[in-house]
């Protein structure tokens, strides 16, 4: 069985708080969570456990889309160094260079 992605836990940890948070006891909590995700009720209770130990619910991810950039091999190159140095993906460089020039976009019209 495949592990389950960041955006995936979160979302049903979230879902396991809402359902605590509604008084669902641990046993029907499990028994949604089994339901409505398609776990195991052992995998659900442990969403649950880790529901109740997290004071504030985590945040759900947005589903990324995979594009394809061609760009100049020097900045290609320097991105490289960038990333290596910062400790940052190259995609999350990219990502926040795209939200910052947007950013600055919309500010202009």
């Amino acid at each position: 069985m495949a592990r389950s992605t960041q955006a995936q836990r979160a979302e049903r940890v979230r879902a396991a708080q809402e359902l605590l948070a509604r008084g669902t006891s641990m046993v029907e909590a499990a028994v949604a969570l089994s339901r409505d995700f398609g776990l195991s009720r052992r995998q659900a209770y442990r969403y649950l456990e880790e529901a109740q130990a997290v004071a504030s619910p985590p945040v759900v991810a947005e589903a990324s889309v995979t594009i394809t950039l061609k760009i100049p091999s020097n900045i290609a190159r320097e991105l490289r160094a960038y990333s290596a140095i910062s400790g940052l993906t190259i995609s999350e460089i990219v990502r926040r260079a795209i939200s910052a020039f947007l950013s600055a976009a919309r500010g202009h019209g």
